[in-house]
C-alpha cells in the first residue's frame, strides 16, 4: 500500500511560484511513477507533468512546459512541484498520483494511476 500526502499549496499572486510537496509512505517508492494533476472547479482533472523512476525523464503538459518542474528524492520518498510565473488559470487542486512502472503504459492518463493524495489548494490572483 501506498499513501501520499501532498502540501505546500496556498495563495500567490500571478507570476509568483510556488513548491507542492508529496510525501509517499510505504516500500518500493523507487518502482512508482510519480504523476502531478491538477482539478479546477467544474473542470475535468488534467495532467501536470510526471517523473519516470530514475528521475532522468520529465514530461510536461504544454500548458506548463518552462514554468513548472517535477523533481523526485528517491533517498527521502518526496516528489516536488516547482511553479513559477504562475498564471490565474493555474488555479486548481493539485493532486501527486503514483503509479507502478510495470503497470502504467500512458504517464499522462489519470486512470493508469493507483494511488492519489487528497490534494492541496493552489489560487493565483490577478
Amino acid at each position: 500500500q501506498v499513501q501520499l500526502v501532498e502540501s505546500g499549496g496556498g495563495l500567490v499572486q500571478a507570476g509568483g511560484s510556488l513548491r507542492l510537496a508529496c510525501a509517499v509512505s510505504g516500500r518500493d517508492f523507487s518502482d512508482y511513477v510519480m504523476g502531478w494533476f491538477r482539478q479546477a472547479p467544474e473542470k475535468e482533472r488534467e495532467f501536470v507533468g510526471t517523473i519516470r523512476l530514475s528521475a532522468a525523464a520529465t514530461f510536461y503538459a504544454d500548458s506548463v512546459k518552462g514554468r513548472f518542474t517535477v523533481s523526485r528524492d528517491n533517498a527521502k520518498n518526496m516528489v516536488y512541484l516547482h511553479m513559477s510565473s504562475l498564471r490565474v488559470e493555474d488555479t486548481a487542486v493539485y493532486y501527486c498520483a503514483a503509479a507502478h512502472f510495470n503497470r502504467i503504459t500512458n504517464m499522462r492518463s489519470f486512470t493508469q494511476y493507483d494511488y492519489w493524495g487528497q490534494g492541496t489548494q493552489v489560487t493565483v490572483s490577478s
